[in-house]
């Protein structure tokens, strides 16, 4: 069981944005590589690195969107969009490293890892914005989504199984854990905090 710290000791003032990303691009990615191990642990053939790393990215992109639709409510705009491009910087970076520890720190002089991770992630950014995340739940139209975004690249004979192992179980877990760390750092709402003249 994947466990994260929902309850942070308060500094004078506000936690910088990079401090809170490191954090959540730590657990987003921590989340994505074990759905990754439990796909592979129920059959489903993960077999290729660059099939493992290509969930990863869908999955961190996804959670990185949802961090984006819980910060809306908990602060003002500026804020939100510093968190958001501090948490998709970290996890760029966190990417090139696992790979190149993969391939023993070769790169491959015509691809940029962190490029390639921010194309994908700002790419995901736009096509989620077009779906309901109602009560801080994700729709099953982005669900679905997110796991076509997967079973394309998987062989034919676990398409259909990956969908809904992701839909059902792995994502809705992820996204409870994302959430706790996010009331952690930014407990309440922008309106609730307006209302009681905190903000």
């Amino acid at each position: 069981m994947l466990r994260v710290k929902t309850v942070w000791f308060k500094k004078e003032g506000e936690r910088p944005a990079d401090e809170v990303a490191t954090v959540l691009a730590s657990t987003i990615w921590r989340l994505a590589d074990k759905a990754v191990d439990n796909l592979s642990k129920a059959n489903f053939d993960i077999v290729t690195p660059q099939r493992g790393f290509k969930i990863i990215a869908e999955l961190t992109s996804f959670l990185v969107h949802y961090v984006d639709r819980l910060a809306f409510e908990r602060m003002d705009d500026d804020k939100r969009q510093d968190l958001v491009s501090a948490l998709g910087v970290r996890l760029a970076e966190i990417m090139e490293q696992n790979v190149l520890d993969f391939t023993g720190g070769e790169r491959d002089p015509d691809y940029d890892y962190q490029q390639a991770y921010i194309d994908r992630l700002n790419q995901r950014m736009v096509d989620y914005s077009e779906f309901e995340f109602p009560e801080d739940k994700a729709s099953f139209q982005a669900l679905r989504y997110l796991s076509l975004m997967i079973r394309e690249d998987m062989l034919e004979s676990d398409q259909t199984w990956i969908q809904d192992q992701l839909m059902d179980i792995e994502v809705p877990e992820a996204m409870g854990m994302v959430k706790k760390n996010m009331d952690g750092f930014y407990p309440g709402d922008r309106k609730s905090q307006v209302a009681s003249g905190k903000e």
